[in-house]
């Protein structure tokens, strides 16, 4: 691969030269609009797109995604149409129809391996309708395989696995498989509830199992958690394994599942199915201090009625929280203030201080920023086609696009953290919308001098510099 500069464009830096301009030579009057032409040329508006292509070589992704499907359409095949929608993902875009404004870009044709232009809406919304459940799994396969050929890569001795689910909502428009149910956006909207598994320290999306917008948060997630426990384990058999979730997974059988498999775990005990915890916070006198917003006490011997075993900790943790005193405002320096607390309990199997255990299970709070930029990113709340199979696919594009765009900057920068009590990320990452508007969205142009196929962009100090650093970390 050979990264060749534009324009005599030296990408090392210059010293800056300490001449000064007249304003004559700054500003200029134009009025005139330009006479529009279109033609048929090798322009892309995606220039930085070329980094996902060497992502792409360097993954098999294209032949590995032919593989997952054993049925659909003819001329393109399924499998490259699932790589158009998880470029198309990558690109920014939401809706389906955008795609008639990009079919005949230059470099994209080329990216997918095409002599016309890409398949168009009603081909996509087709080959994947079309699609049978196994090629689902596969997919789901796939993208699990790839986060685990990450986790070996980095030799992670210790993995936390973040669990939750999502609505996401139809907008009132009937699709198989959606159901009415929670949906604090539009309530009586039809919707999906698919459970996500998150790795935080790759900041990726390992697993989700799709279900309808009527089921509680913990359906199926026993079977759910076992799985992803089991593949986990079976790839990187030394690594210490811990699970993190909210109160609607607390029950009997996950924890007992989770403590025979000696996996750690902190679970949020939901105050609302059990009152007795209120009166033993109230009749508490004594709480340990932790810092100045927490303090805790701890519990060994309460349990819930039904269940048969006890011994689990059980953490009671109050915070100090400001509250804007209510009244009329005084005219004082200072806002007066008075003091009130908040309460929560935790359940878990670790043996860490209980200060540990807060910080680590407050960190679960980073999966509904991953779950945020899923979804503001890679349009994983968004529901194109009325088949339930063709939903399931474009679920597991998003998920593959989010972790292709931290992928890219794992593989070609090392790690700037160390594994922390909260579990964060081990890369300071960037969003995927913000690869798009720095390196992706550049203008570009497709030439074959000498019969070299070569991409001439614009010569953008950073941009020429940072593009060239990740191709060549990619080729490497």
């Amino acid at each position: 691969m050979q990264i060749a500069s534009c324009d005599g464009f030296n990408l090392r830096r210059r010293r800056p030269q300490n001449v000064k301009s007249s304003k004559a030579q700054v500003h200029g009057r134009f009025h005139r609009i330009p006479t529009l032409r279109f033609e048929d040329q090798s322009l892309t508006s995606f220039a930085g797109a070329v980094l996902f292509q060497a992502l792409f070589a360097r993954l098999g992704l294209k032949d590995r995604l032919r593989e997952c499907f054993t049925r659909g359409q003819r001329v393109f095949g399924a499998g490259l149409v699932m790589l158009g929608l998880v470029l198309h993902l990558l690109l920014g875009f939401r809706r389906l129809r955008s795609i008639d404004y990009y079919r005949d870009d230059a470099l994209l044709r080329h990216i997918l391996g095409l002599r016309g232009k890409l398949p168009d809406v009603s081909t996509i919304s087709r080959s994947l309708s079309e699609a049978d459940a196994e090629s689902v799994v596969r997919v789901r396969a796939l993208n699990k395989e790839l986060v685990l050929q990450r986790i070996e890569l980095e030799r992670l001795g210790r993995i936390t696995v973040d669990l939750d689910g999502t609505v996401i909502s139809t907008k009132g428009k009937t699709k198989e498989g959606t159901a009415v149910g929670f949906n604090k956006l539009k309530k009586g909207a039809r919707s999906y509830y698919p459970l996500l598994a998150t790795v935080p320290q790759l900041g990726e999306v390992f697993d989700h199992l799709f279900r309808s917008g009527n089921v509680h948060d913990s359906n199926g997630a026993k079977e759910f958690a076992l799985e992803v426990i089991a593949e986990i384990r079976q790839r990187r058999k030394g690594a210490a394994l811990e699970v993190r979730s909210d109160s609607a997974f607390f029950d009997e059988g996950m924890l007992g599942l989770l403590a025979a498999l000696k996996v750690e775990f902190s679970i949020s005990v939901p105050f609302e199915r059990f009152a007795e915890l209120k009166g033993m916070i109230e009749r508490r006198e004594r709480w340990y201090t932790i810092d100045e917003t927490w303090s805790f006490f701890e519990d060994r011997g309460w349990h819930p009625k039904k269940w048969d075993r006890a011994g689990y900790r059980f953490l009671f943790y109050r915070a100090r929280r400001p509250v804007q005193r209510k009244g009329p405002v005084q005219l004082d320096l200072y806002e007066p203030q008075d003091h009130q607390y908040e309460y929560k309990v935790v359940v878990t199997n670790k043996q860490d201080d209980a200060g540990a255990v807060l910080v680590f299970h407050n960190g679960r709070g980073g999966q509904e920023g991953l779950i945020g930029e899923l979804k503001q990113g890679a349009q994983f709340d968004y529901i194109p086609f009325r088949r339930q199979v063709g939903n399931q696919l474009f679920l597991c594009a998003s998920m593959l696009a989010h972790n292709l765009g931290r992928e890219l900057q794992m593989a070609t920068q090392e790690r700037n953290r160390k594994q922390s009590d909260g579990r964060r990320a081990l890369w300071d990452f960037r969003k995927l919308t913000t690869l798009r508007q720095e390196l992706v969205l550049r203008a570009g142009r497709l030439t074959r001098p000498g019969n070299d196929l070569t991409l001439t962009m614009s010569a953008n100090q950073a941009v020429a510099g940072e593009v060239a650093h990740l191709m060549q970390r990619l080729a490497a």
